[in-house]
């Protein structure tokens, strides 16, 4: 393959006609600036939960057991919190602000409930309109309310759900409350476990707080609208706040590297180049931009760094020895193309692994993560150096200002000595070295198997508390002022769970058949651990429970459930068609129809589990008994569908890993044996970056981050940017290797090289460290995993790599003493592989 030809011809384009790269690259930046303006959000937990089959099922259950023919609802919850929310002021409090809801037309009220409702008609039963009920309740005296709450606890289960866990009956006291307000939604709302996007309820519930903020009380506005605005206002903020001090972070670092304002401005423009036309393609293909992304302008800085560096470094290095413009361009974009196109191959094949999993969210950061990798390697590779051959052919022309030339670690500086201490450990004992380094990577690599996996709402979220330091920002880029959090965990605290304490499993099966409502009662048997059970049966609500409840207070249909129970347990197993039209049309049928739909083909059953059991225990149970089902069952609900999410993650940054791993090496062994001859070069490339994956394995478990929705992708990410700094180090040797001995190739290699890696590794790892800013913690743990990934990668590059390369040239020069192999270099200065005069290795 005659790759040098297409090298030929753009270091031709880039030297000769500089210009005309330069217009065609502004003219495809202004297409992919047209698409900016198409860029939508997706936030939230909805995206992830989205065509898993535990999801549709959820869906199905909303559908079919919602009621027929009515209008679409949504619901926002008032919750109360004062010292005795069952006092009459604050019942009066919580009533006022009901009636002050559903008297303004915008919100669409259809009703309202809440305790204080509850006890105002325990008061006076004629009391139907919020109106009546304040009425009664300012007619009562404190006895006659403590005596109504008392009652309504003993005689409305309803009651007590409302009220928080500190309810004291004897007192008539509780420490809060929640009432509820039904809206009539035009466009509907999403019944799915995820939470998140955009939904009808975000402007009914804004408005709800501005009416409720007046009232007076301790009384908050909670709703899933509410957490829609604050899932997009999360994306928005740490954009605000990681975008401008990545960039002055890195304005500052790249000032330090470049030393010279006009390579700074190409440098910076560069890398402005790459966004645009990244979030330019995502305009166009219609990718939403979602929290994963958020991690992708880091990732393209990261990079981009690290070639703007490397390109300008090397061309200095050139330029130092007298070389002309032109030349010195041509030889450094001669070897940085090869090293760039590995780089960015290498780099998409990482991301590119995160195609495998099953999230889409993941796919698409995968997918936009490679494609804007892509563009930074025709960005960095082509523009720059056309860009810098331009300007420096102006400094020469007119008299623009050169503040400094000198290349990162050039020979001579205290840079490049102090990068000489992994050459130094390659000259003595390199394969003693490599032993002891790769142990304790294996090391890292076990202790890291137990590391947690998560997926929760929480992970969407800000925390609880905004720290104090982005609170004293400025406008605008201080954080709206987030309540979702605190109030979920207020919830948590005083109120008995009700969603996470219970799985549904959906049937699917003729339930006509005389076996159908058996084999329910059966399955509820001897429950698993995680159940709650009474007498041996799973504590359930199904069709089973309204018939025996029915049973029970209606003689007649009674007696025709007998008639058709061979078995005499109270479930009829005969005529079942009969059974259910009688219930149907019964003053139960409505609630009937919760768990079994008109047409008898699909059953609801709903579990009460333990509270506080761990989650995958729970569906373990779950699916143990919907196996027990002869029908097709499938259990669901929001715990099921996260904990399938929580496994998925898993297994994408398990395939991830290998896919990526697998991929890098089966390219990196192409590529160096098309362009250097040796495909084990590319095994050699490969051990720094199995040190990088494994120590940040590692360090994952030591900081106690868990694979979630974001930090799921780290270890394919790990394997693209690592590669990019042991790439440049193996290719500068092995071009290095043609034309010296080993130890000069080695220190030359790492002082240049080095020097270039440094600047990039301190640059990227302050502009990714910026994402610990991000005003929720997944995103802050993702940028400290980056940011450790590319310290590790510079670490391995330039202290483990050497050691490798010093062993794989004497395994290629084929020595054949084990003392040589293992002792220290003994060479003189004519060993070396003269490719260019056709010699064959000669031994050290």
């Amino acid at each position: 393959m005659d790759y040098q030809r297409l090298i030929d011809w753009t270091d031709d384009k880039i030297v000769n006609r500089p210009g005309s790269i330069i217009l065609v690259f502004l003219l495809v930046s202004a297409v992919f600036a047209l698409g900016l303006g198409n860029i939508s959000t997706e936030a939230g937990t909805q995206q992830f939960t989205t065509g898993l089959p535990a999801e549709q099922a959820l869906e199905d259950v909303q559908r079919e057991f919602s009621p027929r023919f009515s209008t679409d609802t949504g619901s926002t919850q008032l919750i109360q919190h004062e010292q005795n929310v069952l006092s009459k002021p604050s019942m009066l409090r919580m009533l006022r602000a009901q009636e002050a809801l559903a008297e303004r037309d915008g919100l669409r009220v259809t009703g309202t409930a809440s305790a204080a409702g509850i006890v105002a008609q325990r008061v006076d039963p004629t009391a139907r309109t919020t109106g009546e009920q304040i009425d009664a309740i300012e007619g009562a005296t404190p006895s006659q309310i403590d005596a109504a709450v008392r009652a309504a606890a003993r005689e409305n289960p309803q009651f007590t759900g409302l009220l928080s866990t500190d309810f004291n009956r004897g007192s008539a006291s509780a420490s809060a409350t929640i009432g509820t307000v039904t809206h009539q939604v035009p466009g509907g709302v999403s019944q799915g476990a995820g939470t998140g996007g955009t939904s009808p309820l975000t402007s009914i519930q804004t408005e709800a707080q501005h009416v409720i903020g007046p009232a007076g009380g301790n009384i908050e506005v909670f709703g899933n609208g509410l957490f829609a605005q604050e899932f997009s206002w999360v994306i928005l903020d740490s954009l605000l706040i990681v975008v401008p001090a990545a960039v002055v972070l890195i304005t500052l670092f790249l000032v330090v590297a470049y030393r010279d304002p006009v390579d700074l401005v190409l440098g910076v423009t560069s890398l402005g180049m790459a966004i645009v036309w990244t979030f330019g393609f995502m305009g166009l293909a219609g990718i939403a931009f979602s929290q994963m992304l958020i991690a992708v302008p880091p990732l393209l800085l990261a990079v981009g760094i690290d070639f703007g560096i490397h390109a300008i470094n090397r061309y200095r290095e050139e330029r130092e020895r007298d070389t002309s413009i032109g030349e010195s361009m041509r030889i450094t974009t001669d070897q940085l193309l090869v090293a760039f196109f590995i780089v960015t191959g290498t780099t998409v094949i990482g991301f590119a692994a995160n195609f495998s999993s099953e999230l889409a969210p993941i796919r698409d950061f995968g997918l936009v993560a490679a494609v804007g990798i892509v563009f930074t390697f025709f960005i960095f590779g082509v523009f720059l150096p056309a860009a810098k051959v331009k300007t420096d052919r102006l400094r020469e022309r007119y008299p623009i200002p050169t503040i400094s030339e000198r290349p990162l670690g050039s020979e001579g500086s205290i840079l490049g000595r102090v990068l000489q201490g992994g050459v130094v450990v390659a000259r003595y004992a390199p394969v003693l070295f490599l032993v002891v380094l790769l142990v304790g990577s294996a090391s890292a690599g076990y202790y890291a198997r137990d590391i947690d996996t998560s997926f929760s709402q929480e992970d969407f979220l800000p925390p609880e508390e905004t720290s104090d330091l982005l609170l004293s920002l400025p406008e605008p880029f201080r954080p709206h002022d987030y309540s979702v959090t605190a109030q979920l965990n207020f919830l948590e605290a005083k109120f008995a769970s009700t969603q996470s304490d219970q799985v549904t499993l959906y049937v699917e099966g003729p339930l006509q058949r005389d076996s159908a409502l058996e084999a329910i009662h059966r399955a509820g048997e001897n429950p698993p651990a995680t159940f709650v059970e009474e007498g041996r049966v799973a504590d359930s609500q199904s069709i089973v429970t309204v018939i025996e409840s029915y049973s029970a207070r209606d003689p007649e249909f009674r007696r025709l459930v007998d008639r058709n129970d061979r078995d005499d347990n109270g479930i009829p197993d005969d005529n079942l068609g009969e059974v259910y039209d009688a219930l149907f049309a019964s003053p139960v049928g409505d609630r009937a129809l919760n768990y079994v739909t008109e047409d008898r083909r699909s059953a609801r059953i709903v579990y009460s589990v333990e509270a506080g059991s761990e989650q995958s225990a729970v569906v373990a149970d779950a699916q143990f008994v919907a196996d027990r089902y002869r029908d097709d069952a499938t259990a669901t609900g929001q715990v099921v569908v996260f904990q399938v999410i929580s496994d998925l993650i898993l297994e994408s940054a398990i395939i991830s890993l290998a896919v990526a791993l697998t991929g890098a090496s089966l390219f990196l062994m192409l590529v160096y044996r098309i362009f250097e001859g040796y495909a084990s070069l590319g095994v050699a490339n490969l051990v720094p970056i199995l040190v990088t994956v494994a120590l940040v394995a590692g360090s994952m478990r030591y900081l106690g981050i868990a694979f979630n929705a974001i930090t799921a992708t780290i270890l394919a990410i790990t394997i693209g940017l690592g590669i990019d700094y042991s790439v440049h180090v193996t290719h500068r040797f092995a071009d290095e290797r043609e034309h010296h001995d080993l130890t000069t190739a080695l220190e030359r290699t790492v002082r240049g090289t080095g020097g270039a890696l440094l600047g990039s590794m301190l640059t990227t790892v302050s502009g990714i460290g910026v994402l610990s800013l991000a005003v929720f913690p997944a995103i802050g743990q993702f940028g400290v995993l980056t940011g450790l990934s590319i310290l590790y990668a510079f670490l391995a590059s330039v202290v483990a790599l050497p050691s490798t390369l010093v062993v794989w040239d004497r395994v290629v020069n084929q020595s054949g003493s084990i003392t040589r192999l293992f002792g220290p270099i003994r060479e003189t200065p004519g060993d070396r592989l003269d490719a260019e005069a056709g010699a064959e290795p000669t031994p050290d």
